[in-house]
């Protein structure tokens, strides 16, 4: 079989599933492991699709955006691990940035109570008041589909603020195009927070690693990756990038 042969079967397989396993791959073109890997990558550099352990998923549209419901019901056991080892990072009497986002929002149960916490997370407000956790909420635009506040309001009030620490949701993490998010008016947000901040933290699962979402928020090196376990490949794309931190398994 040719290759292109195979990079069409490999795309037409990503079209219907969304992800794909090396061996089911195997079977199909009737090629090695090695040659699979090799078109994978090629595929990659391409971007068609992102490499992902045992074989690769479809990257997503620059455009797409799940709702706040559907981002808090997906790898949550993941989320809720990164989350833990962020707040290691915390300590008493911090003023942090806490972004709207559902990976930041397991940080919350996390927090040491003697902080101040500024965020434009309408989802994270119940939590932190119910801890005792001195709170500001920014201005802005309530966007319905992430409940963050955004726009001009939240980017003026926002201003007025100086951090410790802030704690970042993004769509995307790569290493030519640092963090995306798909919608502009977020990461404006979401780049004024980092420049506030003395310590910048990125949460953000494997899930989020090659993608590239419409809006730029920074480069890799404005901020600290924290993340569940990656390929060695993967790890490998970063280096001298910026730093990442692995949790455990």
């Amino acid at each position: 079989m040719l290759e292109s042969e195979r990079h069409q079967i490999i795309i037409d397989q990503l079209k219907v599933n969304n992800t794909v396993k090396l061996k089911d791959l195997v079977n199909l073109t009737n090629a090695s492991e090695s040659t699979i890997r090799r078109d994978l990558t090629q595929l990659e550099e391409r971007k068609y699709l992102k490499r992902v352990h045992g074989g690769a998923a479809r990257l997503q549209g620059k455009l797409s955006e799940p709702s706040m419901t559907e981002k808090s019901s997906k790898n949550v056991h993941t989320k809720q691990q990164i989350a833990e080892y962020a707040s290691h990072f915390i300590e008493e009497g911090d003023s942090i940035y806490l972004d709207a986002g559902s990976t930041t929002y397991e940080l919350i149960s996390h927090l040491p109570k003697n902080i101040v916490v500024v965020t434009n997370g309408l989802m994270h407000i119940n939590s932190l008041l119910e801890k005792g956790i001195t709170t500001y909420l920014i201005g802005g635009f309530a966007k319905p589909k992430t409940k963050a506040l955004i726009g001009r309001g939240a980017f003026d009030s926002l201003k007025h603020y100086r951090f410790d620490k802030c704690f970042i949701g993004v769509n995307g993490v790569h290493p030519e195009y640092g963090f995306t998010t798909p919608d502009q008016e977020e990461a404006q947000i979401k780049q004024l927070a980092i420049s506030l901040t003395r310590e910048a933290y990125v949460l953000a699962d494997d899930t989020k690693f090659s993608e590239i979402a419409f809006s730029k928020i920074a480069n890799l090196d404005a901020a600290t990756i924290i993340t569940n376990n990656l390929e060695p490949t993967a790890l490998e794309q970063f280096n001298n990038k910026t730093e990442i931190k692995v949790i455990q398994p």
